[in-house]
């Protein structure tokens, strides 16, 4: 495909690609959703919403960390809808988990490069005594806020990192063209860093639950009631009534598959090889985004 097109055709190809933002009647129409007090009316309505949720809920399980957990949870996926239908991130979410299970192939080498060496670690933690005794006394609700923070940081980690690729590529493409217009800068750097941070993303959760579910198996096997009570000091529970998969079990999987993403974000920001071949191939296809955002300028002048 040619870089050069005309502004209908560059239009679809944005929205078709994950990138519209890049489109200027919907960048227009998203910045005045993105003022403040449209969202200030939209931070009311998930209020409004969340704060009877997580009521209802505490009060229901009798845990005040279940209720704020989920009135935390409402309120993000009130926020998280807004986004995709008012902001147009489900064109920009859709197109990024299409890319991401059309190269799965980035996720063999990244697994075998990072997982030995994690979980020769992390099965260290899971046949130690303090981390059951602590993972498998928290509540549902504390649990759920350990595991969305080791997902805030692994979003903070991963961020910072794309962005700096994001200024290197920027400096690269349709300087001699554009000049100083050639920046992507505002909604349109935010939508490529949307692009890579939700395909990135989605490759680290899908790690983790490889995590999650092989400790399952692990523990499924290797952990005897016996062993689990002399750890925690009480009998195993099992919410269905018979085993081999107890509460605590799920609980302290949980646990180290959200630590073992963290690890996975701040792995594959680091290793150099990963990058050259995530980046390689992802940016790739941004390089080209940018070239035909250049022509799309150049048109519309």
């Amino acid at each position: 495909m040619t870089d050069r097109l005309a502004p209908p055709e560059a239009e679809a190809w944005f929205l078709a690609h994950g990138l519209p933002y890049f489109v200027d009647p919907i960048r227009e129409k998203v910045g005045h959703r993105l003022s403040r007090p449209r969202l200030l009316l939209v931070a009311l309505v998930g209020l409004a919403v969340a704060v009877p949720a997580g009521i209802a809920a505490g009060w229901w399980l009798g845990l005040p960390s279940v209720g704020i957990a989920t009135g935390v949870t409402v309120l993000l996926l009130v926020a998280a809808l807004y986004a995709a239908r008012a902001l147009r991130a489900d064109l920009i979410a859709g197109w990024a988990l299409r890319r991401t299970f059309a190269s799965l192939g980035l996720l063999f080498p990244l697994a075998t490069r990072a997982l030995p060496m994690l979980l020769l670690f992390v099965t260290f933690l899971f046949i130690n005594t303090e981390v059951w005794m602590v993972a498998s006394s928290l509540d549902g609700g504390v649990l759920w806020g350990a595991v969305m923070l080791f997902a805030a940081m692994a979003c903070g980690f991963l961020v910072v990192r794309l962005v700096e690729e994001l200024d290197q590529l920027d400096d690269e493409v349709g300087r001699a063209e554009l000049g100083p217009r050639a920046d992507v800068v505002g909604l349109q750097k935010a939508n490529l860093v949307l692009v890579l941070l939700i395909t990135q993303a989605v490759q680290v959760l899908l790690l983790a639950l490889a995590v999650f579910g092989f400790f399952l198996v692990f523990g499924a096997v290797a952990m005897k009631d016996e062993v689990v009570e002399a750890w925690i000091g009480v009998p195993p529970t099992y919410p269905w009534g018979v085993g081999p998969v107890s509460r605590e079990l799920v609980q302290v999987s949980t646990f180290l598959a959200g630590f073992s993403g963290l690890y996975f974000a701040v792995y594959a920001v680091t290793d150099q090889h990963y990058r050259r071949q995530f980046f390689s191939e992802v940016l790739g296809e941004l390089e080209q985004a940018l070239r035909v955002r250049v022509g799309y300028l150049l048109d519309r002048d």
